[in-house]
Order: structure tokens, then C-alpha cells, then sequence
């Protein structure tokens, strides 16, 4: 399962130390490199957007792979109902850093 962030997280500093934009392609992993490149599909609309991981999150406990930026999920058919099942596919892993 898939969620997105934004509203209050907009502006703010992710765990990379860029600054969150809600309307880029990027997204939030527990553990892929910041920096990695993902596919993500949406299972039910076969909709695919390519993101860039710059965040971190405790997003397993929740049931969920991977939380996007709302411009993402908005490509995705998702940002309405919140939660969608996506398939991940890894394009490129990005630099290992201290976190």
C-alpha cells in the first residue's frame, strides 16, 4: 500500500536535508538510499509515476511501502482516496548516507 504527505509537511526539511515540495515527484522510504529512482503503479488504474527518495518514514508498522508527495499520488488516481496498492520497481539505487 501506498499513502501520500503534504499540507503541513510542505516547506519543511526531509530526512535528506532538501526541502519538502509537495507537487515534486518524489517520495518516502523506510530504507532505499535517498537519491534511489522508483516506478510506482498503481495496481487498480495501471497508472505509473516515476519518484525520487528524499524522505524517511516508520511507514511498515502502518502497512505501507511507500509514502508520495501529493503531486505524485495526483498522477496516480490516488490523492482523493488517500490509500492505493502499488507495485515498486526500483530504477536506480541512490547514494548510501548517514542517517
Amino acid at each position: 500500500m501506498a499513502s501520500w504527505y503534504g499540507g503541513v509537511f510542505n516547506g519543511r526539511k526531509t530526512a535528506s536535508g532538501e526541502t519538502y515540495d509537495m507537487y515534486a515527484m518524489t517520495a518516502c522510504h523506510p530504507s532505499l538510499p535517498f537519491g534511489s529512482i522508483v516506478r510506482v503503479v498503481n495496481v487498480h488504474n495501471r497508472r505509473s509515476v516515476v519518484v525520487r527518495i528524499t524522505d524517511r518514514g516508520d511507514l511498515v508498522e502502518e502497512g505501507r511501502i511507500i509514502d508520495l508527495s501529493y503531486g505524485a499520488a495526483q498522477k496516480l488516481g490516488m490523492a482523493r482516496s488517500g490509500l492505493a496498492k502499488v507495485d515498486l520497481q526500483v530504477l536506480s539505487l541512490g547514494r548510501t548516507q548517514r542517517q
